[in-house]
């Protein structure tokens, strides 16, 4: 289902806020729209919207990734819920969400760390062939070159 469609002067309004630097609330409630609504009319319109803060109200973004075990007590938590008589459809379903987010983490952690560890392999790769590098250029001017050998024997 659709919304209301835009008008020529809700547009103009949209641009003149946006440049005007107001954030997607302030917007919305501006031009009676849905911030949702205001954020794909932007992205259309290509408008750069301010939208900090918008997002860490709704979800909060952690500053650390939650551990292994972490993951594992909330998808434990989900597995003990889930056999609770008397569930409801919602119910249900947030669970569901919540065991198949709980399924992709593991998948992208798992993908985080083995990127990380060849990422510290690849750094100490360059180091030890920034040395060897060292290494042959101190042995080449200390060894006289062939062609001055010739020359002098």
């Amino acid at each position: 289902m659709t919304g209301k469609h835009w008008t020529a002067k809700e547009e103009v309004d949209l641009k003149a806020l946006v440049d005007a630097k107001f954030n997607v609330n302030e917007i919305a409630a501006k031009i009676k729209k849905t911030p949702k609504a205001i954020m794909i009319k932007a992205q259309r319109l290509d408008l750069q919207l301010q939208t900090e803060g918008f997002v860490s109200k709704a979800i909060a973004i952690p500053k650390e990734l939650p551990s292994i075990e972490e993951a594992l007590k909330i998808l434990a938590g989900v597995l003990k819920a889930s056999v609770e008589p008397g569930l409801t459809r919602t119910e249900i379903h947030r669970l569901q969400v919540v065991a198949k987010i709980s399924k992709l983490y593991k998948e992208l952690i798992a993908d985080y760390t083995h990127y990380r560890e060849i990422e510290r392999k690849l750094e100490e790769l360059e180091k030890q062939n920034a040395q060897l590098l060292q290494t042959l250029k101190e042995i080449k001017e200390r060894t006289p070159s062939s062609t001055s050998q010739q020359v002098s024997g």
